[in-house]
């Protein structure tokens, strides 16, 4: 009989503890998939927390099955989609980015042994956020579940990430999770009566100003950009989406056809302005790899390149800016780095995804991504990599990025061009605005993952882009969704999924600069320095333990 009860006992623990682990991942995914649901994130993280101080006063064995698999689940939930591209890179995101979040937990709980009361929730708060902000620069990158993304359809509710970006909405979600949490631990273990009534005061409103106080600054600053697309200095753009399957770019269309498209898209729109000397500058924006002919030192050599700098002569003050798969020829016995390939004999290429900027004076600008997606674009660490490729027959992507950001000029307004997953990198995107950008403009290709949330993840995480920086945004993706999206993150026009589709519009061009442009990301800092500070002083108790 008591055997009986014991194991009645057990599964009902185990049934509770796997319950917070769904719970958990339910609750962190929604934000991510449902608009308007951001505010969930501030409560997400409680049955995490309350699954490890159940499991601790149980005295359970293998914890890590339970935070690793809620980390996975989450994962999963979010960006399965990545596997429409690449199943194996996609199991590799969701098995791979779960482990990293599992071992920040798993220091966590290590830190129990020696830390006590709240120092050890102070320590996960500061470690995550640490490892966040390390992940933007790893070799190896995957920051899209960075718990500040969770606001990135919730737009109302943050436009304060002007002064800390995103890790600073990071910081809020840590924050109220903890705090509501330690309401909770208080008052099952009956520690909540031995409060005096200011400390019971303090409490009971302070955890609702931490949750209340930055809803009501985002819209006391929201309001000052409420008209900010009205201004006297703009630019006129034209965004095309010409709708081309990526997966079957040429087995139907050679790229001089898909020239026709784009250019029967662009003639349609802008044809009464022919040779009209006389008219406003316009920008026209076209996606990420559009074409893949350009030769970077030998332009003449593009199909593309001529057609659009042929077309563009009957269009005065007219600027096309678009993506290219680009390539850099090199004459060299050995090879010039460790990502070219081998052309011929004494000949070698450098791949690049690019963006560029021509005009009917065959007047060419262009920027190569840097923030390279790895193994489709970029192959990591390429001094041991590059060397296994070759021997697997050369699978990995092999793009090289600028070593530092340029702009792209439109006549003579100044502007960024993100290329695709640039722009889920907040604190690199503020170099085109360091750089004097007015205006941005953002250029992807999102059909790879098919009709997912990744392509409208994606979308929302330039409206947090937007916010930082106060700059409008020209969004241009192939298969959509594109859109214009205000300084407030708004998105004002858009286009459907899956089909051709223009938009006409004016950007406003803004000079003005942002603390979080201007000084960065200081949330990221402080908190990797108090993350070190602790973790030198839980190495020293248990070294003098």
């Amino acid at each position: 009989m008591q055997h009986n009860r014991f194991e009645y006992t057990m599964k009902r623990e185990n049934i509770l503890l796997w319950g917070l682990v769904v719970l958990f991942a339910i609750l962190m995914s929604i934000p991510f998939l449902i608009p308007h649901t951001g505010f969930l994130a501030l409560f997400g993280l409680i049955p995490l927390l309350c699954m490890d101080r159940i499991a601790t006063m149980m005295e359970k064995k293998r914890v890590w099955v339970y935070h690793y698999s809620a980390f996975v689940l989450w994962n999963a939930i979010t960006t399965f989609w990545v596997c429409n591209a690449t199943v194996g890179g996609g199991l590799f995101a969701v098995f791979a980015n779960a482990f990293q979040m599992s071992l920040i937990f798993g220091l966590f709980r290590w830190s129990k042994k020696r830390f006590r009361g709240a120092l050890p929730y102070l320590f996960l708060m500061v470690a995550w956020i640490a490892w966040e902000r390390f992940y933007f620069d790893a070799e190896i990158s995957w920051p899209w579940l960075v718990l500040g993304n969770s606001f990135a359809r919730s737009i109302g509710s943050i436009q304060w990430y002007e002064y800390t970006g995103t890790l600073g909405g990071s910081l809020w979600i840590w924050l109220t999770n903890l705090s509501i949490f330690g309401l909770l631990v208080s008052l099952s273990d009956g520690s909540w009566n031995r409060f005096n009534i200011k400390a019971k005061s303090a409490v009971l409103i302070g955890i609702p100003a931490l949750i209340a106080i930055p809803f009501v600054v985002s819209s006391i600053i929201g309001r000052q950009y409420s008209d900010a697309m009205q201004s006297d200095n703009q630019i006129e753009t034209l965004i095309i989406q010409p709708n081309i399957d990526p997966y079957n770019k040429f087995e139907f269309l050679s790229q001089s056809q898909q020239n026709d498209i784009l250019l029967s898209q662009v003639d349609s729109a802008i044809g009464f302005r022919k040779n009209d000397s006389t008219a406003a500058p316009l920008l026209i924006v076209a996606p990420e790899t559009f074409t893949n002919d350009i030769t970077v030192n030998h332009y003449d050599r593009s199909h593309t390149w001529n057609r659009f700098t042929s077309y563009l002569k009957d269009y005065p003050n007219v600027n096309l800016l678009f993506g290219a798969s680009s390539y850099e020829h090199i004459q060299s016995t050995l090879p010039p780095s460790k990502t070219a390939r081998k052309l011929g004999q004494g000949a070698w290429y450098e791949s690049h995804n690019s963006a560029l900027m021509v005009d009917g004076t065959a007047r060419t600008e262009i920027f190569h991504k840097s923030k390279l997606v790895v193994a489709v674009e970029k192959t990591p660490y390429p001094g041991i990599f590059c060397k296994l490729d070759d021997m697997l027959g050369g699978v990995m992507g092999r793009c090289v990025g600028q070593p530092e950001i340029s702009l792209l000029y439109a006549g003579e307004t100044p502007l960024g061009c993100a290329v695709c997953y640039e722009s889920v990198y907040g604190e690199y995107y503020t170099g085109y605005i360091q750089k004097g950008a007015q205006a941005m403009a953002i250029i992807t290709n999102d059909a790879w993952w098919g009709n997912t949330p990744g392509y409208r993840q994606h979308l929302s995480y330039a409206s947090l882009r937007a916010i930082e920086t106060r700059r409008a945004i020209a969004r241009c993706a192939n298969t959509g969704i594109s859109a214009i999206i205000s300084p407030s993150g708004e998105i004002l026009e858009s286009t459907q999924w899956w089909e051709p589709a223009i938009i006409k519009g004016y950007i406003p061009l803004r000079k003005d600069i942002t603390f979080f442009v201007s000084h960065g990301d200081i949330t990221g800092r402080v908190c990797t320095f108090l993350f070190l500070l602790l973790l030198l002083a839980l190495i020293v108790r248990f070294r003098t333990a």
